[in-house]
């Protein structure tokens, strides 16, 4: 599981066998989210409040290329 960065506490991660859309897990303990990160939508989330939803999806976008990046250098996409 590749880690993209941590931030805030939170790690910002892709699974090792992903699939389109690009989308980013992030987890803190026990709290959970999964973004989409090129229509920055909540996919889905554990154990965190509307405040960490709406503080994670800020993150995302404010790193959304590095994300994109992140993803294509790993998945091979072009």
């Amino acid at each position: 599981m590749p880690t993209v960065f941590r931030e805030k506490g939170y790690r910002f991660f892709f699974f090792s066998n992903e699939h389109d859309p690009i989308h980013i897990h992030i987890e803190n303990g026990k709290k959970y989210a999964k973004i989409d990160v090129e229509r920055l939508k909540v996919v889905c989330f554990k154990n965190m409040s509307q405040k960490e939803l709406n503080s994670l999806l800020k993150i995302v976008r404010n790193n959304q290329e590095r994300i994109v990046e992140a993803w294509d250098e790993y998945f091979g996409r072009e």
